[in-house]
């Protein structure tokens, strides 16, 4: 894809893909000369996202790649779950790679981001999420109704950055406890499931916890004693 993109000067676009597909392919393209990338999910902090690659000189602005939809309906009385949108918008035929985030809104339905080329195939065919009557409609990106995720941080000193210490820590969970759900593939650090105690941790990852939710580490500092002073940050 990249060389493709050198040799036409074109600028070319993946289908929404995962937070951790995205960091392998930008660590990837970071080591090809010329190569420009843009990551983009249509708000801050999306996890599914589509990446541009083009040559410096021709991907000079973010590509118009990523549309929102909103889609409302009476779910006062029933309520419905991520799970049951993702469900009737695939159940019209599209890929899961065409489609980005489903932001839930209570009883007014949801926003979704997808391709923009299926915006008017979803507003014609989306009629029914579970048993509610729906609307679907195209909405501009600034509409898009997103609340920061709010967040809790906590510092710990640990002797060691192992998986295990840090996330007992920062889940208040026993460490014999962690380590057990570490061991049956419950605990997963950027999205990439993890079954080694030991695993070190870094600034920046993101660890989450089958149940527990996530939380990212933050700044780590050496202290006089050789110990760590680990910040982690609790998504709430």
């Amino acid at each position: 894809m990249a060389n493709r993109a050198l040799l036409r000067r074109e600028v070319l676009h993946t289908d929404f893909v995962t937070p951790p597909v995205l960091k392998e392919s930008m660590l990837a393209l970071e080591k090809i000369a010329d190569i420009k990338m843009v990551a983009q999910g249509g708000y801050p902090e999306a996890e599914r996202c589509r990446l541009s690659v083009g040559h410096a000189n021709v991907l000079t602005s973010d590509p118009d790649i990523v549309a929102a939809l909103s889609i409302s309906g009476n779910f006062g009385f029933e309520t419905c779950t991520h799970g049951d949108f993702l469900g009737s918008i695939l159940g019209t035929g599209i890929v899961r790679d065409k489609l980005g985030d489903i932001l839930l809104q209570g009883e007014k339905g949801a926003q979704v981001l997808v391709v923009p080329e299926l915006v008017d195939f979803l507003v014609m065919s989306l009629d029914k999420v579970r048993n509610v009557s729906v609307t679907c409609k195209k909405i501009p990106l600034l509409a898009l109704e997103y609340q920061p995720p709010r967040t809790k941080t906590l510092k710990t000193v640990e002797a060691s950055l192992r998986l295990d210490s840090i996330a007992s820590a920062g889940f208040k969970i026993s460490r014999s406890k962690m380590s057990s759900l570490i061991s049956d593939g419950d605990v997963r650090v950027n999205w990439v499931t993890v079954t080694k105690n030991n695993t070190t941790v870094k600034t920046g990852d993101i660890i989450s916890v089958s149940g527990k939710g996530r939380a990212k580490i933050g700044e780590i500092m050496n202290t006089r004693k050789g110990k760590f002073a680990v910040e982690v940050i609790r998504f709430l």
